[in-house]
């Protein structure tokens, strides 16, 4: 089982890349995350990997990090989740915000990521809440809950994300409605939200 590979980086796209060791090109599946992270073609590279073995392949996984290797690992425990939509979910979301998402049992915040529809999320939620709260509660993670008024403030995106908006615009409409009006209600956020976008 390969757990961690140090090499070239040989090639890279958006999706996987090839690190080369003594030799040998291994193929190793990413999220963006990493893709962003990582250095150019021919720096050196290091990456926690998860192997996957189904009866007719061996995949490889590659995180840089060992908070989106675990969060990877909790994610295909999920039922209906496999390797493919748990690397889509570290895509749509940075490691910290896709935890925070689930343990605020924020679903229409994980429904926007592409490829995980409104039950996949509430059962990401309903599986994983608890686990992720234990994660959360380890020693140098250090991973803050937003404060009521930012929970707001991200609901209003989420909500309008699921509009059709997308999200810099979101973002910048209810960053300016939240200046306006601190403290400011759910419905009274997003009618505002709304018409500074539509006005």
């Amino acid at each position: 089982m390969i757990a961690w590979l140090k090499g070239t980086l040989f090639s890279k796209t958006t999706d996987r890349v090839v690190v080369e060791v003594g030799g040998v090109g291994y193929e190793v599946l990413i999220p963006f995350s990493t893709y962003y992270d990582l250095g150019d073609v021919g720096s050196c590279a290091g990456l926690h990997i998860h192997t996957h073995v189904r009866e007719d392949t061996l995949s490889l996984y590659g995180f840089l990090t060992t908070l989106e290797k675990r969060l990877f690992t909790l994610l295909i425990q999920v039922s209906g989740v496999g390797p493919r939509l748990a690397i889509a979910a570290l895509s749509g979301l940075p490691g910290e915000e896709l935890i925070r998402a689930i343990v605020m049992g924020d679903v229409v915040r994980l429904s926007s990521i592409p490829g995980i529809g409104k039950k996949t999320a509430e059962r990401l939620v309903l599986e994983l809440k608890d686990k992720l709260r234990t994660v959360m509660a380890e020693p140098g993670r250090e991973i803050e809950m937003p404060s009521p008024a930012s929970a707001v403030q991200s609901d209003v995106i989420s909500a309008l994300v699921n509009l059709g908006y997308g999200r810099p615009v979101a973002e910048k409409a209810v960053a300016h409605v939240i200046k306006e009006v601190p403290g400011g209600r759910f419905e009274d956020l997003l009618r505002r939200s709304l018409r500074r976008i539509s006005g």
